[in-house]
């Protein structure tokens, strides 16, 4: 895997650091109310996993699984919901947790989605930004930090299912995904 990467983007620790910073602010935010994450799968997995374990209030999750880019490089545009939330929201607290806010389509579509559930409020905490890539204009309530338009995979990320497991934020070498750009 090491050897289809072009560079390590983000390390470990700034990323430990990151999670620790939104968790704290999370739970400063939330005292004594009734907060549920909605992690955005599969991407988020890791980032929602560390997130929980570093919030210090009681919270609930679950997941919804989206997607909009299939085994491609680049959005398609086109919203689809895989597997749909398997916990009440009703009145509750929700913060949608997203590994990567690129266009805005998928958190745009999950945040009105999720609202006609009736929850009391409807956040979004995303990992990583790419707030130049954006098509639809989206408000992140906790970012953990902006990046530049480079492809990235790791800590959670993939390219076509895989280099989810590397544990820093990478940039693939381009002739890895080339020919896949639309």
């Amino acid at each position: 895997m090491q050897e289809d990467v072009k560079k390590v983007l983000i390390k470990k620790d700034e990323i430990e650091a990151m999670v620790k910073r939104l968790a704290a602010e999370i739970s400063s935010d939330y005292e004594s109310k009734e907060l549920v994450l909605i992690g955005v799968m599969k991407g988020c997995l890791i980032f929602l996993a560390d997130l929980l374990r570093n919030i210090s209030i009681p919270v609930e999750f679950g997941t919804i699984t989206a997607s909009s880019y299939g085994s491609g490089t680049v959005s398609s545009g086109q919203i689809q919901i895989v597997n749909d939330i398997d916990v009440e929201i009703k009145g509750k607290d929700v913060i949608i947790v997203e590994d990567l806010v690129d266009t805005g389509l998928t958190l745009n579509y999950l945040k009105k989605f999720l609202s006609l559930r009736k929850p009391a409020s409807v956040r979004i905490c995303v990992a990583f930004d790419k707030p130049s890539r954006r098509k639809k204009p989206i408000e992140t309530d906790y970012k953990g930090m902006d990046i530049p338009d480079e492809f990235i995979v790791g800590y959670g990320l993939d390219f076509d299912e895989k280099y989810r497991n590397l544990p820093e934020i990478c940039v693939l070498k381009e002739e890895i995904y080339a020919g896949l750009i639309d």
